[in-house]
């Protein structure tokens, strides 16, 4: 009560005491516009003084027009007190951490030219959302809230919602992986898992090996981290495994860093075989391998490939981080980290420190839409589409784009090397122009940047914008090509 505050003195009269009181609550903000004070009555009981001192400093205040008396509803502050400011500045940016700023600087949403509405873009490997069976989803939120109720709302657990984890261990099973002493946490996508991993498991300075080029988001989050990266060279058939072993011979990683099936950028798969090599010159060396299982659902000409975790037996030198976030809806943010049981419980306390836990609604609404079977029926769809879209843009790319090189088995992008004469960037400025963006592909690379490469991302792009984009940048690759002939004349 805001008259809990006030303590009636002998030397003023009771009245003015009350209004003046009134006054300095709307003052210090106590009272606002259209705050209710308590009726005469009950500020005569409370302060145990005479109604009639309550009902002249009530009279005095409405004749000001400070107070207004609504009758059969009580009364009012009638009137906005100013706020009072004490202003003052920081220079955030001076005392903003290398972390920081390392995530901003290489933060590709605000550094790399952004999208238009009516542009054609290929910047983008996301899934189509018109593909999504919604209805099936809705099923599954309905089934979640009719088991789980209340519970979906209320605090949940950091390890994951255990139906999903224990669907997750039998996705894992499928894929011949051997789940003895291992377990699963469930994250928010890829990027928490791998940071997750990364922040738990490295110090600055320490040495990681990933593929060359490799995915620009767990680029930004190593060098956050003060780690030095190591890339290692690919070929059609995965990481070149004679630079593998020189690297592995002449310094001491803490980390491999493995995209083996639709590496991003470049979309390789790492065949079966060469994936044996590699992991056998990682044991052989005691490097542990983190193993990145990106869209290892949308091979279209064959069965997805084992992973490279499925090599280990009852080891555990590969902590595996999946997600479904490429293939089915990212918006959910769902990945999971299995590994070592021992490092499983380690990285539950590192995501509890961080997020408590992810979304119970969203793990429990995916666990009944995955237990269904709409996900198989789904791929089942998916797989079409996307490969006539796949056929679709390398027809184009072989119509009007002069390459040296393009890589990419499926999934939802592929990757173009140009000739040495022509700077992705340049070309990008230009198609930029025409309302065509594209991803180019030095922010892949860590060093020795590759200036005449760029992704094309196609899951969510019209087929016709397919054949008129493509043209495009075709044009203005030409166009750069025939100043540079005229210069070298």
């Amino acid at each position: 009560m805001i008259f809990s505050t006030l303590n009636i003195n002998k030397d003023e009269p009771i009245y003015m005491q009350i209004e003046k009181h009134i006054i300095d609550g709307i003052k210090n903000g106590e009272l606002k516009k259209d705050s209710k004070l308590p009726s005469t009555r009950e500020v005569s009981k409370f302060l145990n003084v005479s109604r009639n001192s309550v009902i002249s400093a009530y009279e005095k205040l409405e004749s000001e027009g400070i107070i207004i008396t609504k009758k059969g509803i009580g009364t009012f502050i009638s009137i906005e007190c100013k706020n009072e400011f004490y202003e003052y500045n920081i220079d955030y940016s001076s005392i903003i951490n290398t972390y920081a700023n390392t995530l901003r600087d290489f933060d590709i949403i605000k550094t790399e030219l952004p999208y238009k509405k009516g542009m054609i873009s290929f910047k983008s490997i996301s899934p189509e959302s018109d593909l999504f069976n919604l209805d099936d989803f809705k099923r599954s939120l309905l089934d979640a809230w009719t088991y789980e109720e209340s519970n979906l709302l209320n605090y949940g657990y950091a390890k994951g919602y255990q139906p999903l984890i224990d669907y997750f261990f039998e996705y894992m099973k499928e894929k011949r992986v051997n789940v003895i002493n291992k377990d699963i946490l469930i994250t928010n996508g890829f990027t928490e898992a791998f940071d997750i991993v990364i922040s738990s498991l490295t110090n600055p300075g320490d040495i990681i090996l990933c593929e060359k080029p490799t995915h620009n988001t767990a680029l930004k989050i190593m060098k956050s981290y003060g780690l030095k990266i190591i890339q290692v060279e690919m070929d059609k058939e995965g990481m070149d495994l004679t630079e593998l072993e020189n690297v592995l011979n002449k310094c001491s990683p803490k980390f491999g860093y493995l995209i083996p099936s639709y590496n991003n950028p470049t979309g390789i798969v790492t065949k079966t075989e060469r994936r044996k090599e590699i992991y056998k010159l990682f044991r052989k060396h005691s490097v542990p391998i983190i193993e990145d299982g990106f869209n290892e659902e949308l091979l279209y000409s064959s069965s997805p490939i084992d992973p490279i975790a499925s090599l280990t037996g009852e080891g555990n030198g590969v902590i595996y981080i999946g997600s479904l976030s490429k293939v089915l809806f990212p918006g959910l943010r769902i990945g999971w980290i299995f590994g070592d049981t021992k490092l499983i419980d380690i990285l539950e306390s590192v995501k509890r420190g961080k997020t408590i836990h992810s979304s119970f609604l969203d793990q429990s609404a995916f666990y009944y839409y995955l237990k269904s079977g709409a996900f198989t029926r789904y791929l089942k769809n998916v797989r079409k589409y996307y490969r006539n879209k796949y056929l679709l843009v390398m027809d184009m790319v072989n119509k009007y784009i002069p390459y040296e090189y393009v890589t990419g088995e499926g999934g939802l992008h592929i990757f173009i090397k140009l000739k040495d004469t022509i700077n992705s960037r340049n070309l990008l400025d230009l198609c930029y122009k025409n309302g065509v963006i594209f991803m180019p592909g030095d922010i892949f690379y860590e060093d020795d940047k590759c200036l005449n490469t760029f992704r094309i991302g196609f899951g969510r792009v019209k087929d016709e914008d397919i054949k008129k984009g493509i043209k495009i940048i075709g044009d203005n690759i030409k166009l750069i090509s025939e100043s540079f002939n005229k210069r070298l004349e």
